[in-house]
């Protein structure tokens, strides 16, 4: 079992930034990332990794084995998990992002949710709208990611 680091002046100032990103739905993934990538270099100097898996499920996983490297002062993970009209959605969104705060609640190490499981992918004109949002909520993502850590420095947990 992973033990809690509560050193987050150790974590923070690790000089990367660990990025996992889901392969499905790429086209529109992709562009959270590089809108990511482009916001996060005016804001930090942190090296940002890339790393891929296959779908959003597998992203919690990758997370904890970043987190627990000791490389990384954060992960940051990016995916779209769409309603196709079965229940399917709403487990695999719940596991997601109830996997991620477990990751960051066991290690201590800040992790960084871009996973989005729209309400109304499908319909029409949703796709290109989405395409657009996801470039909004990349550079909300490095945004985050920046302003957390840099008071990270200073805050401590008891």
């Amino acid at each position: 079992m992973t033990t809690f680091n509560s050193n987050f002046s150790d974590t923070s100032q690790r000089s990367r930034i660990a990025f996992v990103q889901s392969c499905w739905h790429r086209d529109i993934v992709d562009r959270l990332r590089d809108s990511f990538l482009k916001e996060y270099q005016e804001l930090d100097s942190r090296q940002v990794d890339i790393i891929e898996v296959p779908g959003a499920l597998e992203i919690p996983l990758r997370a904890k084995l970043l987190a627990v490297s000791n490389e990384y002062a954060a992960v940051v993970t990016a995916g779209l998990i769409v309603d196709g009209g079965i229940y399917r959605h709403e487990f695999v969104s719940s596991a997601v992002i109830d996997g991620l705060m477990r990751v960051q609640l066991d290690t201590g190490v800040p992790v960084f949710s871009a996973v989005l499981t729209p309400q109304d992918f499908l319909s029409e004109g949703q796709p290109e709208f989405f395409k657009e949002h996801f470039v909004i909520k990349g550079v909300e993502a490095a945004q985050t990611c920046a302003a957390t850590l840099g008071p990270l420095v200073r805050d401590q947990v008891a």
